[in-house]
């Protein structure tokens, strides 16, 4: 069911009013918005290689992030017709939203989510967050709102607080509440004022990546240790460091979880394994953070789950 224009045109599906309130709602928090194809994440319109050159690319082609717009008018205009879902583009709105993203399907048993990388790297920071405006994704995923520091441009980031945690910044966009595709819809889980982002976050998402070091540094081990747990550290950590990109942080977890059974059995210390896997972890190129987080939750599930020495094959 449609209404009608004073043309007598269908103006706009009433199953879209709901995404319409939505746009004009993040326009009037100042949060410029764009459209994006019904049901689906991509945002609407010509990409670059198709660009007509005409009307707004007149001058040249605008991104979606330069097309966002907190204008009623284009808005009632861009929605009239179409159920387009909402995309916020975050770097023009002067946000920073965390994004948390649970575990897809086949990975490692253990694995931390982004809500647990997340918890983790405050309590390594001895941190905590402030209570913020949230979104509950379709997967079960949160996007924490925060407010961008003055004086500089932080971009999108993927994983480098952590496994399962991006960012999104200038050249980014996030779904809008109300918005949905076929997995479900994005809902406000806290209605709660913006929060500025924490100082000691900016920090972590500013600072410059550690380029690799070429060799990993030996393993000093200093505590009393079995001969079989030291020689599983070693050539655990000595994996890690010659993972290639794309697979470091499996292999990372999948080392720390083979030692888990060592640390549970007493044959070398907790503290040792976590100092070891770092350095590994760090060394291949993986962030402080999300080193910290894998091999946190890695070592933990393996603890819980270890057999007694006598029944392990």
């Amino acid at each position: 069911m449609s209404l009608l224009n004073v043309t007598g045109m269908p103006l706009v599906d009433l199953d879209g009013l709901h995404l319409l309130a939505a746009a004009l709602c993040s326009a009037e928090r100042g949060w410029p918005v764009i459209p994006l194809h019904p049901g689906t994440k991509r945002p609407a319109g010509h990409p670059e290689r198709s660009c007509p050159g005409t009307g707004r690319c007149e001058g040249g082609h605008r991104t979606p992030e330069q097309r966002a717009t907190t204008d009623p008018e284009l808005i009632q205009a861009a929605w009239a017709r179409t159920p387009y879902n909402v995309g916020i583009a975050t770097g023009p709105a002067g946000l920073l939203v965390v994004d948390l993203d649970v575990c897809k399907p086949g990975e490692e048993e253990g694995a931390p989510d982004g809500a647990a990388s997340l918890q983790a790297l405050c309590e390594r920071a001895g941190e905590e967050l402030p209570p913020t405006y949230q979104v509950r994704t379709p997967s079960g995923g949160r996007h924490l709102y925060f407010t961008a520091p003055p004086g500089g441009e932080l971009t999108c980031s993927v994983n480098r607080l952590g496994p399962h945690i991006d960012t999104r910044a200038w050249g980014g966009y996030v779904i809008a509440s109300g918005s949905t595709t076929p997995d479900g819809a994005y809902e406000v889980l806290e209605d709660a004022p913006i929060a500025a982002l924490p100082h000691w976050l900016t920090a972590l998402l500013v600072e410059p990546s550690q380029p690799a070091a070429a060799t990993p540094a030996p393993l000093l081990i200093h505590e009393p240790v079995t001969r079989r747990a030291r020689a599983a550290l070693e050539r655990e950590v000595a994996a890690v460091t010659a993972t290639a990109e794309g697979g470091r942080n499996k292999r990372l977890l999948e080392g720390a979880r083979a030692l888990g059974r060592f640390v549970a059995w007493g044959d070398i210390p907790r503290d040792v394994v976590e100092e070891a896997f770092q350095a590994g972890g760090e060394t291949a190129g993986l962030s402080a953070s999300e080193c910290r987080a894998t091999i946190r939750s890695a070592l933990d599930w393996s603890i819980r789950t270890c057999q007694p020495r006598d029944d392990a094959a």
